[in-house]
């Protein structure tokens, strides 16, 4: 492909020096099922999910071939079924918001209130509710504000999403991961990863965007909309949301900027702000600035760049910081960071006279430079510190709330603890995290046991014949990030001067 040929294939943005092709290419993923509702049957949802998929063909197929249009028809695509879908999609156990109502009991009557859902939202006199504001701990020990939406409105917002997917996931460029189908965190690092491996990357620019979800602007978003959507019924839907608020403490609280994090829309709206205020124009940006390589890597708000040459990455934070205070956006000005980093940067330190070479945190884990066995470069990923911290935290809340549960009973619930966490977290070169995690976890488990009693003599011989029964040992759960890169996209080749064999040449995608 050349010039502003577009593919489905693209993850990772890259610009080589001195060549007419550009190569991108991503890993995809089969799409996972919706969390939370585990040992529920999956026959039915696989197949209306299949029948929507159906029923929006057209509206992909058209949004690809005419990515300048408008869509102002849009609403009817919302049906009986796609919100039966979406309702079925939905986490049975999720937190009610404020209209107390919850997924089992909505279930109870369910066909007669869709039906009257439905009816409501094309008469135009369906109305959202204000989200109830949540507080979750941040691994930074501060407060995260959530937006728990009542569950009507979780409904629409979920069928409307299957359908401005349909739109935007054909307009939607290679190297932006979060929230989209088919593509997850491992992903993104995984694109991250193989960049840094084998392209010219010697600075990278770890960019944290301030406040992102509590600062978009209303105005900018739905002239961005605007862009595609046409049909004035459904940008009527997103205002709704958009203004009703939150209650907090009994307090109903207007919102004039933000998306509230928790709600169900709101990772698309993201990535359609983004889209336009970052996504373009870094690719623009690259196409017309860059003369060394250039990668980009985009999981919602968090955002990593690799550069080959200092000046332009110095360049590009300069233009960066102008580009996102038009749009209502700043850069954290402590977090975002330009670091020396790559395949060099330990001989290049080493020359100047300075240490190892920084770190950087993307995603859950801290980057390394690092060295395998060889001598040569390796990228290392080890859990946050912050990250695993927390983890534990969490699980020694945990098993306090379970004090007095039997010990199948506790040790069931921590052995799927940390096998979820071992899960992510389970990527080569992170082993000895993993074997610390579980051996913390443990250890809170053993003075669990102990606070039940005070003549309790749970001894380490004890409890390390519990965890050998509950507890799953640390291992290695995902390959190596290229080995899993090249095995989905054989073609690819970094350094390919021609377009065949380098996927996305054009580097539109």
């Amino acid at each position: 492909m050349h010039g502003s040929e577009k593919s489905d294939c693209c993850v990772v943005a890259m610009k080589w020096a001195n060549k007419d092709a550009q190569a991108e290419a991503e890993f995809m993923e089969r799409r996972q099922q919706a969390e939370g509702n585990a040992g529920q049957p999956r026959t039915r949802r696989t197949q209306s999910r299949e029948s929507v998929s159906l029923q929006l063909h057209r509206v992909r197929e058209r949004a690809k071939a005419r990515g300048q249009e408008r869509f102002t028809a849009l609403l009817h695509h919302v049906t009986p079924s796609l919100l039966a879908s979406a309702f079925s999609w939905l986490k049975r156990d999720a937190a009610v918001g404020v209209d107390g109502v919850t997924w089992h009991e909505y279930e109870v009557d369910q066909e007669r209130r869709l039906a009257d859902l439905h009816q409501r939202v094309h008469r135009g006199t369906y109305r959202a509710r204000p989200s109830r504001r949540q507080y979750i701990p941040k691994a930074d020990g501060r407060q995260r504000p959530l937006g728990i939406a009542a569950l009507e409105d979780k409904i629409v917002q979920r069928a409307l999403v299957e359908v401005l997917n349909a739109i935007y996931e054909q307009d939607f460029l290679g190297f932006s991961y979060g929230f989209r189908p088919g593509r997850g965190q491992h992903d993104a690092l995984d694109a991250l990863a193989v960049a840094i491996g084998q392209e010219k990357v010697n600075w990278i620019v770890d960019a944290d965007l301030a406040k992102f979800f509590d600062t978009v602007s209303h105005e900018w978003l739905l002239r961005f909309l605007e862009h595609r959507v046409g049909d004035e019924r459904v940008l009527r839907l997103i205002r709704k949301w958009l203004k009703a608020g939150v209650i907090e403490d009994g307090v109903h609280l207007a919102t004039e900027v933000g998306t509230p994090q928790g709600a169900v829309i709101s990772p698309l709206l993201a990535n359609v702000y983004l889209h336009y205020v970052f996504d373009l124009w870094a690719q623009q940006w690259r196409q017309r600035h860059a003369r060394g390589s250039m990668i980009v890597v985009r999981y919602a708000d968090d955002i990593v760049l690799g550069f080959q040459h200092q000046s332009e990455a110095e360049a590009f934070l300069v233009a960066l910081r102008t580009r996102l205070e038009r749009f209502a956006l700043t850069l954290h000005p402590e977090k975002t960071r330009l670091l020396m980093f790559g395949r060099y940067a330990q001989v290049q330190r080493d020359r100047a006279g300075l240490g190892r070479p920084e770190t950087f945190d993307f995603l859950g884990f801290t980057h390394i430079c690092g060295r395998d066995r060889r001598g040569e470069f390796q990228l290392r990923r080890h859990t946050r510190r912050d990250r695993m911290h927390a983890a534990l935290v969490a699980i020694k809340d945990g098993l306090r709330r379970r004090l007095h549960h039997s010990i199948p009973v506790q040790g069931k619930w921590l052995g799927q603890v940390v096998g979820g966490y071992m899960a992510y977290h389970g990527v080569p070169t992170n082993f000895h995290r993993l074997d610390a995690f579980r051996h913390y976890a443990v250890d809170h488990w053993r003075k669990a046991l102990k606070r039940r009693s005070q003549r309790d003599s749970t001894t380490w011989e004890r409890m390390t014949r519990l965890a050998d029964a509950y507890i799953p040992r640390p291992r290695i759960t995902h390959p190596w990030p290229n080995v899993r890169f090249r095995v989905t996209h054989p073609r690819w080749e970094p350094g390919a001067l021609i377009a065949p064999a380098g996927i996305c040449a054009g580097g539109a995608r």
